[in-house]
Formats: C-alpha cells, structure tokens, sequence
C-alpha cells in the first residue's frame, strides 16, 4: 500500500472531518493507504512543551512522514486569509526535504473550512500552495468536471475543497462538501498512483 499523507490542522474538528472524507476519497482507489496526521498547537509561551503524542486524535506528523509519502492533502482553517500558525510552523521546519528534493515531484492538494463564505477560503488555498510548489510538489486542485463545484451553495473552489462552518463552528459539512473532499481525495490517490 502507497502512504498518501493527509496532513491538517483543525481546532473546531472541520477540517478534520474534512480529512477524513478525502481519507476516503483516498483509499477508494486499489492500493492506495491515507496516513493521517496533525500538527501540535503553537504556544504563546515559549516554554511550553507538547507530549510527543497527543492524548487523542491522529498522531503528529513527522519529516519522515512526509518524506516518505507518495501524496499530500494539506487541510488548515483560515486564520485572516492565511493557513493557520500550527501548520505554517511544521511547514517552516522542512528544509531538510527542500535540500534533498525528497519531495519533488510528488503529487499535493489543499482544503480549508472557515467561518464565513468569504472569509479567506481562497486566498487560503493559496498560502498553504506556496511552500508546496517550493519543496517541489505537484499541486493538483479540483476540475471542473465534478458536478458538485458548480452547483454548491456552500464551499468549494477549484483550489481545493472548502467547508464554511459558520460563527460558532456547528454548520455541519454539506453533501457536496462532503462529496468534493472526496473527489479530491480519490484524484489525488490516482495521481499518486500515476506517478510512483
């Protein structure tokens, strides 16, 4: 089974239920395995320390992890138009794979939820790609073939999948949120596959 890494950052549980459904996407495809991780909370204090294992939920992800991945799924909430602190700080400590080229070439996509329709989903996307393109990855979005990007009335872009959780985080993911995680799951599973 080829590992695809399902890399995210969730404080509300959005974007973790949305990395479960593009875990499914994933492992929808023969031969294909999600891997999912997250990433510690960063500290207002410096001295704070995070066991190395957190007391529940997915594991925290390692360089090796991503080095040895053949896929990533990068999912974070919008913090003002941007990837959240957490993620962004795991991100900022691999130069390590950009010196070695261990991630060149391998296939990646991105998801977020926030708050609001138009609370930075986009614009999101698109930080959490930079460093991507930057450690060589092949960022691959959703096409405009799954009918569920032009008809949603919730997330969606064809930057990746989105969720709006709404203000108090307790808007459930939609069916075609769910759907979309999904479908950029399976595509990038397949891609992995086309590219190992």
């Amino acid at each position: 089974m080829a590992p695809i890494l399902v890399l995210y950052y969730s404080r509300y549980g959005s974007v973790k239920q949305m990395a479960q459904y593009i875990a499914r996407g994933i492992e929808s495809v023969p031969g294909m395995e999600a891997r999912i991780r997250t990433v510690p909370p960063v500290s207002y204090t410096t001295e704070a320390i995070d066991p190395p294992i957190p007391e529940e939920g997915a594991l925290y992800v390692t360089l090796d992890d991503l080095k040895q991945c053949a896929g990533l799924a990068l999912g974070s909430p919008t913090r003002f138009g941007n990837m959240a602190a957490p993620l962004k700080h795991f991100l900022d400590q691999t130069s390590s794979l950009w010196l070695s080229g261990s991630t060149v070439n391998k296939p990646a996509t991105v998801f977020t939820s926030t708050t609001s329709m138009h609370g930075g989903q986009e614009t999101t996307l698109l930080s959490m790609m930079l460093p991507l393109i930057h450690l060589g990855f092949v960022v691959c979005g959703i096409p405009y073939t799954e009918i569920d990007l032009s008809t949603t009335k919730s997330g969606g872009s064809p930057y990746g999948a989105t969720h709006v959780a709404g203000s108090e985080n307790k808007i459930a993911l939609t069916d075609e949120e769910q759907r979309l995680c999904f479908a950029q799951g399976k595509r990038l599973s397949e891609l992995a596959q086309k590219l190992l």
